[in-house]
Parts: C-alpha cells; structure tokens; sequence
C-alpha cells in the first residue's frame, strides 16, 4: 500500500533521476557530460560574442545565428545546474515552484529555437527568391520585431501550461525520470485527473515545433524549386548542399523532442529504460553543441570572426 499521501503543490519535494542503476558512476559518467556543457557554452559563446563585436557579421544571416546561439545558450543553462547537482553531489531534491521555473525556462528556449530555425529559413528563402529586395525586407527593425515576436510567442503559449500544473494534486511518487524537470514526467506524477493539462501540452507542442517543422520543410522545397528553375549547376549544387546542412541542423533538434514528448504521452507501456535512452539522447545529441559545428563549417565568416576575437593581432590583414 502506498505511503504517500494526497500532497497539494505548494508542499511538493520533487526527487530527479540521474543514470538508473548505474548511481556508482555518476562521477565518471558526468565527465561527458561536463565536456558536452563546456563545447556548448564556449561555443556559442564565441559565436555570440563575434557576431556582437565584428561589424562584418552585422547582417540578418548572423543576427538569426546569434539568437540561435542566445537560445543555446539558456538552454544549457536550464539544465546544468540540477544536471551536475546529480552527477557530482547526488542533489536530487527540487521544489515544486523550482521545478516549475526551470520546466518554463527549458520549454521557453526550445520554442524560442524552433521559432528562430524557422526566422532562419524565411531569411535563406527571401535570400534565393528576392535578392534584390532582401536588404529592404530584412532590416535590423525587422530583425528586432522578430525577435520580440519569437519571445512573445513563447511566453503566451508556455505560461497556460505550466500554471496549469498548480492546480493538480499529487499523491503517489514524487520520483521524476530525468535530471531536469519536463512537462509530461511531472504530469504523469499527479493523481488529480489530468486530461487538461496533457491536451494543453500536446497543443503547444503541435503549434510550435509541430508547425514550424512543416514551414521550414515546405521553405526547402520552395528554395530548391527557386534554384532549379533560375540557377545555374554550380549554384545550385551550393544551395542543395545549405539545404541538407539546414535539415541536418533542425533534424538534430526536431526528432529528439518530438520523440521525447510522445513517448511520454503515448508510451505509458514502453519499458523505463526506453524513456531514460530517449532522454538521454536528447541530452547528449543537443542542438547547444551541434549547432556551432554545423554553422561554422558551412559558414566561412564565422570561423574567421572567432579567430579574430581569439587572436586579434594575429589575424590582421
């Protein structure tokens, strides 16, 4: 018979999971871990830093790429405090309103990062349809308004469903699943009935990454059919090859997600082990440290920007 009570939110003391079964080599299993966290902040911090301070990249390509890394950025944030608390001092407790900021801070930087990927691809379209009215369209008051727009859209959708969660009741284990604290694992704790709140979450998940991943796939197809039909062969062999690294880019971020969050929702009979591999997965294939290689091997400016900033004496011309 079960030992817990009915335990309203306010009092709730959340336990986070590292690797199950294998709690002996949480020190030894962080050091990947901590070089995947060091390669995504350094990284994108780089990135971030060259765009801001080297006039040749203030152009809308590398003001996108400099949200995207922003994102990064928070992303990685949200999840190393609670990540490293496991693997290095075995801190597994979190409070429910602590649960619940870094739940919204996560969600928020992944929508935020569709949206951008998104922003990106509207930027690479307008940029092979009209070239010539590219400068006009994509102004740096655009560029902000976007930015704003791709903030809003986050907040309005996100802050309905994480508030929705104060109203439920918990009474069985207050065990989550991962290192950090994700919607659906939360959800699944409740004994209050929770058919609102999986609605909710399964609708913001289909109108942001859902969508977005459909216009951004439908935008390749419009560039390919752009450059086919007025693009000579070597031109067309440059944007075949950004669209793949494009698709490779919002593969990376799309699949883990999707599948992360239907597993939860639908997968209620998969074995636990399939959630943690799921899980870990999208931990440790993140978009925070592909995204700086697959954008500074397709994008010459970068890497030059960065030695610049590294080595600026060096590197003058």
């Amino acid at each position: 018979m079960s030992t817990f009570q009915n335990t309203t939110s306010t009092s709730i003391i959340f336990l986070l999971t590292g690797v199950p079964g294998l709690e002996v080599f949480h020190t030894w299993i962080s050091i990947p871990f901590c070089f995947l966290y060091i390669t995504a902040l350094s990284g994108n911090s780089l990135i971030l830093f060259a765009i801001v301070t080297q006039s040749s990249l203030h152009e809308p390509m590398y003001y996108f790429l400099s949200m995207l890394s922003t994102t990064d950025l928070g992303l990685s944030i949200s999840t190393l405090v609670t990540m490293l608390g496991i693997f290095w001092f075995d801190t597994r407790e979190i409070s429910f309103n602590a649960c619940l900021s870094q739940m919204f801070f996560i969600q928020l930087f992944t929508v935020m990062e569709s949206s951008v990927l998104l922003a990106m691809a509207f930027d690479h379209f307008v940029a092979i349809s009209n070239p010539l009215r590219y400068a006009s369209l994509l102004t740096e008051l655009k560029i902000a308004q976007i930015g704003i727009a791709i903030i809003t859209r986050g907040t309005l959708i996100l802050t309905p469903m994480v508030a929705l969660l104060k109203r439920l009741s918990f009474c069985c284990s207050h065990m989550l699943h991962h290192s950090y604290c994700f919607h659906p694992d939360v959800m699944k704790l409740s004994c209050t009935d929770t058919r609102i709140n999986s609605t909710v979450g399964l609708t913001a998940l289909i109108t942001t990454a859902g969508v977005d991943s459909i216009l951004i796939l439908l935008s390749n197809i419009l560039i390919i059919k752009t450059v086919l039909s007025i693009a000579s062969l070597k031109e067309r062999k440059k944007a075949f090859s950004t669209c793949i690294s494009r698709i490779g880019a919002v593969a990376v971020f799309y699949i883990p997600l999707i599948s992360l969050s239907f597993v939860h929702r639908f997968g209620k009979r998969a074995p636990p082990y399939v959630h943690t591999l799921i899980a870990n997965a999208y931990l440790l294939i993140p978009p925070p440290v592909l995204n700086p290689i697959i954008y500074s091997v397709k994008t010459k400016q970068i890497p030059r920007a960065v030695l610049k900033v590294l080595y600026p004496s060096g590197t003058k011309e």
